[in-house]
């Protein structure tokens, strides 16, 4: 059965002079129009394609080579393209916006906003479909992730606490605004880590790496930055947190760690205002 919303791996039926006829088994057969058939591939009567299934604007399957932006069940930021009295229409990659019903926005957005979205199939209406309300689409379960984890994360939104962020598209989690060390943005992509799962399910983040491996990586910073500038680095463990945030994204809590893990092995000096390679 072909899946809307998604790519499927559908065989050529037919060929026309307005493009491909692709075999979608219950669907009957479904046309890939003539510019997305690909040209460095075969197409033959037979030939399997990977396409991407939507529905055209009379509610019929269509097949496209575009990539959208995101697929049924998957999480996205997504720029407005369009409002009218239906709803939002989102720029996804493909020809045909997609929809945002008004009864699905979480806050009032102008065109040009950008908004992190879960796309959904309507049951009804097969209709490939978006919400901003993203709750009932993450899982509640307790997780099962371990500190120091490597995760792919979702930036949400900014809260009084941090920022709230979607974990490989299955929880939610928070980096705590004390945790973050450089420029972040509602609808941003990055890898972060575990910093905790408390017993309440809440999981707490950081966009470094946690324990021994943060305060290893962050020594080898401090080294090769101490060997770029002749071996004086105008930091030291008295430090406002600020100016070590700036030059190595980190607390000055790891920072204090990790010059003290390099003066017990004897290869710095430390003094008030700054440090000296050995």
């Amino acid at each position: 059965m072909a899946l809307i919303g998604r790519f499927n791996s559908l065989q050529v039926a037919k060929h026309t002079d307005f493009g491909l006829y692709l075999d979608g088994g219950p669907d009957g057969e479904i046309l890939l129009p003539k510019r997305y058939v690909p040209k460095d591939q075969p197409t033959e009567v037979g030939d399997w394609l990977n396409v991407f299934l939507y529905l055209d604007s009379e509610d019929r399957p269509v097949a496209t080579t575009l990539k959208p932006k995101v697929q049924v069940g998957g999480f996205a930021s997504l720029k407005v393209a369009e409002i009218n009295r239906i709803g939002l229409f989102l720029d996804w990659g493909l020809p045909k916006d997609l929809l945002l019903p008004h009864s699905e926005e979480k806050r009032p957005l102008q065109v040009g906003d950008y908004c992190v979205v879960h796309v959904y199939l309507d049951k009804r209406t097969r209709r490939i479909t978006a919400t901003a309300r993203l709750d009932r689409y993450l899982d509640i379960t307790p997780p099962h992730y371990k500190p120091g984890q490597e995760v792919d994360l979702l930036v949400v939104e900014k809260t009084d606490l941090g920022y709230k962020a979607i974990i490989d598209g299955k929880h939610w989690g928070l980096l705590h605004k004390n945790e973050v060390f450089k420029f972040v943005r509602n609808g941003m992509r990055e890898k972060g880590y575990i910093r905790e799962v408390r017993p309440d399910g809440k999981i707490s983040l950081s966009l470094q790496p946690v324990g021994v491996e943060a305060v290893s990586g962050l020594g080898e910073q401090i080294i090769a930055a101490l060997r770029a500038e002749g071996g004086v680095l105008k930091l030291s463990d008295k430090s406002p947190p600020e100016l070590i945030s700036q030059r190595f994204g980190a607390s000055k809590g790891n920072f204090k760690k990790a010059i003290g893990g390099l003066y017990k092995q004897g290869l710095i000096r430390i003094e008030d205002d700054r440090i000296e390679l050995l």
